[in-house]
């Protein structure tokens, strides 16, 4: 619509007054940040602005950069447009950006979860005229078990592979879903072996004051029967990989919300799914989306076009924005095992 604070170009998701970008895919000159994961946060960008949480992982992840950053809730007004940054509850630093011109008041989302994390800030609702909402895992089916349940389901499996002599490996994602999974685990079980992609990305949280317990590279494990009784916690592109013979007979488990539905653990060649997510389920993506007030909603990336016609069906005007957003590779492909199979 004209006079639209959000619009799509080829670039990513564009402030009109403010001349500034949301999670661009493409090259800009000034870039707005909601979270370190890859798809929406890439290099080449001139300036970054992102929540001062998520600096440690920024620079980890992209290097050098141009980076300003504000606390939650500060605000920062270019051109005329005043935006601020609220926790989105997704991984450690990531925020809804809030944008304000003219009377009027966007949020764009980001990814963002409802249920409790220890590792990072709780989403906080943000009232609004317009909310850009993710739609990851927009489909009825997906409703996540509380956190001591799921937890509890993941150190038994641990102990019971203890007894039989074998390490357990938990595939997830290197950023986020890794820390939050170590976060909840018990470390009296046994030792906690972590993968190099992992380790870089918990001194970032530990630096940011997030507690983890003590975590070990492979090349520090002194006692060869650690390996037989350990956590290994790896992204899944190593749990396949040559990186994984040291460990012997291991059992291997994927730690994702692909796993709410039955047959991905079997495509993906695991012994073990485990149903964690740093996205909101269903119930969760209409809390939030009911708690903005908004009576207009633009979904992204995902199962956008069901939550859309929900939305529509109780009185909501409602409609999709294309983007590049997405999942890591391996989650990707469940996905779209997934939609093939619907």
């Amino acid at each position: 619509m004209n006079g639209d604070l959000v619009v799509q170009r080829p670039e990513g998701l564009y402030c009109p007054p403010g001349d500034f970008y949301i999670d661009p895919w493409r090259p800009v000159a000034r870039a707005v940040i909601t979270h370190a994961h890859s798809d929406h946060a890439r290099y080449g960008m001139g300036h970054y602005l992102a929540a001062a949480p998520s600096e440690g992982v920024l620079r980890s992840r992209l290097g050098d950069i141009a980076l300003q950053t504000l606390a939650y809730g500060e605000r920062l007004r270019h051109h005329g447009v005043t935006v601020s940054l609220h926790p989105a509850g997704h991984v450690l630093g990531s925020a809804q950006v809030r944008l304000e011109h003219e009377g009027r008041v966007w949020v764009a989302s980001g990814d963002y979860k409802v249920a409790p994390d220890p590792t990072c800030a709780p989403f906080e609702p943000v009232r609004c005229d317009v909310f850009i909402t993710e739609s990851t895992f927009g489909l009825p089916i997906y409703r996540w078990c509380p956190d001591d349940e799921l937890f509890a389901d993941i150190n038994a499996w641990w102990a019971r592979n203890i007894e039989h002599g074998r390490a357990s490996v938990l595939a997830c994602y290197s950023f986020g879903k890794a820390q939050r999974a170590l976060a909840g685990v018990d470390p009296s079980i046994g030792p906690i072996i972590v993968h190099g992609a992992v380790q870089p990305l918990n001194a970032a949280y530990r630096a940011a004051g997030v507690a983890l317990p003590e975590t070990r590279m492979v090349t520090e494990v002194k006692d060869r029967a650690d390996l037989r009784r350990c956590l290994v916690v790896c992204p899944p592109s190593a749990a396949a990989s040559p990186w994984m013979r040291r460990f012997g007979d291991a059992q291997v488990a994927f730690a994702s919300g692909w796993m709410q539905v039955r047959g991905n653990r079997r495509r993906g060649g695991y012994d073990r799914g485990f149903v964690l997510s740093d996205h909101a389920d269903w119930p969760g993506l209409l809390q939030a989306i009911t708690a903005t007030g908004a009576q207009r909603v633009i979904v992204t990336h995902g199962s956008s076009a069901v939550l859309v016609r929900y939305l529509r069906e109780h009185g909501l005007q409602a409609e999709a924005f294309e983007t590049e957003y997405g999942d890591d590779v391996v989650e990707a492909d469940l996905q779209a095992g997934q939609e093939e199979a619907a």
